[in-house]
């Protein structure tokens, strides 16, 4: 395989290894199990279990056991066609993996401080727009009594 479809295997094994790691470690499908081995982290004392738990707990972590089930199943090698290309293509996925994460991160952040500055702002219009109704009702309550004398 030349290199630049060495390269490009590796920008798009990077997606899945991403994809899946990121699931895991942050979406609501998986928080339970989450949750649970957070709490075993916390709780044991062994140092061997802790770093085996924290393993399923963060994100960069995980991605080294999905990419070595990728390269697994894909027998995927960057540069060198032996054990030397495995372990080669193994920390390069796991590096583009978590820039796509990183990015992703920083995408879903900025969308979320986006729509919590917007919620905020139709708040405030809506509160706005109760004060004006109340004024308004207060003028139309006001002119009746006097059109009434």
């Amino acid at each position: 395989m030349n290199i630049s479809t060495q390269l490009i295997y590796l920008f798009v094994l990077a997606i899945p290894v991403a994809c899946i790691s990121w699931t895991v470690t942050h979406e609501e499908i998986f928080s339970e199990l989450r949750e649970y081995l957070l709490k075993k982290h916390k709780k044991t004392k062994a140092v061997a279990i802790k770093k085996f738990l924290f393993l399923f707990i963060c994100e960069y972590c995980f991605s080294h056991y999905v990419t070595i089930l990728i390269l697994a199943i894909t027998r995927y090698t960057l540069l060198f066609s032996g054990w030397q290309g495995y372990v080669v293509a193994g920390f390069s996925i796991v590096w583009i993996a978590n820039i796509y994460m990183s990015l992703y991160g920083f995408i879903r952040t900025g969308l979320k401080k986006e729509a919590v500055i917007t919620r905020k702002e139709e708040q405030a219009l809506k509160k706005q727009g109760e004060s004006t109704d109340v004024i308004r009702q207060q003028h139309v309550g006001s002119t009746r009594r006097a059109l009434e004398q």
